[in-house]
């Protein structure tokens, strides 16, 4: 079996990745400090797969323990990059952290890449790279815009670094731009579990209706959009997850044409929040409590992506809809209050 280290692997798609690597024969690792995350959705991968994956608690922000997980494991063929914080709101108060984190990680990570010619590696950007972009749907080739938060410029210059790393070394590299996942694993034995208040708008959704939050606020109704509320393209975290899985096989099979690539993860469907709203009205039966309020920094009006190169090259393809995010999200959420995490 291939060696994959997963770094974010406690995180929401990190944990539903390894799930996905699992199924189709690798070997997992995963570095994971627990900063923004919990321990406990590895217990909930073993119940899934069965399988026991061994995790580092290592902040990679520390170059010299970041470099022993490589000494102890120099059989890895694959590193998928998912640690950093991930916070709009957050990332537009502090944005020294966000820099610090970010890109000190990512190049502790490409400085280990480097020493242990580890050959493949994958990177987990977004689409938030390509700001308040009039070009609808974006293509990998569109031009990224001016951002609208810290969060998403270190996804820009974590983009720039890895191109600029892959000019001069032999490691093969994938950025993937993803939009909005949703949902959770269909057992309910894995999800998204924030760390305090929810900053994602399908969280927000389930805390409110299982009563977590009182109530929840549709930022900007004004918006020139369909109903005057904000538009993402939202996906099913298994199928982020399966588009990592995918990376690795096309790099392993040396189908890719240059040292880095990289191909939007999305469904191609943009749906705005209230229409969120009311698909998770539709399948859980709950009418949720929600007010209208102005605009929040940061957010951008409109993203939705061009999927096409990723189906043709490697052949994945988006399998769930709306409806299933939210009843697997709901069904995750339920979970939770049962068990009282």
């Amino acid at each position: 079996m291939s060696k994959v280290l997963v770094t974010g692997g406690c995180g929401y798609i990190g944990s539903h990745t390894i799930v996905d690597l699992i199924d189709h024969g690798y070997e997992v690792i995963s570095v994971d400090n627990n900063s923004r995350s919990t321990s406990r959705l590895l217990k909930g991968i073993e119940k899934i797969t069965g399988q026991r994956v061994k995790n580092y608690k290592v902040d990679l922000c520390i170059f010299d323990d970041t470099h022993a997980v490589f000494q102890e494991n120099r059989d890895i063929e694959g590193i998928i990059h998912f640690a950093a914080y991930k916070t709009v709101p957050e990332s537009v108060e502090i944005p020294l952290q966000y820099y610090e984190n970010n890109i000190n990680t990512l190049i502790n990570i490409l400085k280990c890449i480097q020493e242990f010619q580890v050959p493949n590696f994958v990177f987990s950007s977004s689409c938030s790279i390509y700001g308040n972009t009039r070009e609808l749907p974006v293509v990998e080739t569109t031009p990224p815009g001016a951002v609208q938060s810290p969060y998403a410029r270190t996804k820009q210059v974590g983009e720039m670094i890895i191109r600029d790393y892959s000019g001069v070394n032999s490691t093969q590299s994938i950025l993937l731009r993803y939009f909005n996942p949703a949902g959770a694993h269909p057992t309910a034995l894995i999800g998204e579990l924030p760390m305090g208040r929810p900053d994602n708008l399908v969280p927000v959704i389930t805390q409110t209706a299982i009563g977590k939050l009182e109530k929840m606020q549709v930022w900007g109704t004004d918006y020139d959009t369909r109903d005057g509320s904000c538009i993402r393209d939202y996906i099913h975290v298994m199928d982020i997850a399966n588009a990592h899985t995918r990376s690795l096989q096309y790099l392993q099979g040396k189908r890719n044409q240059a040292n880095c690539e990289v191909f939007n993860l999305g469904t191609g469907n943009g749906v705005t929040v209230l229409e969120m709203i009311h698909a998770f009205e539709k399948v859980s039966g709950v009418k949720l409590n929600y007010e209208l309020g102005p605009r929040r920094e940061g957010d951008v009006v409109s993203i939705y992506a061009d999927n096409t190169l990723a189906r043709q090259k490697l052949g994945w393809r988006p399998r769930a809809d709306i409806d299933e995010m939210m009843r697997t999200a709901w069904k995750w959420e339920q979970a939770l209050n049962e068990m009282r995490i």
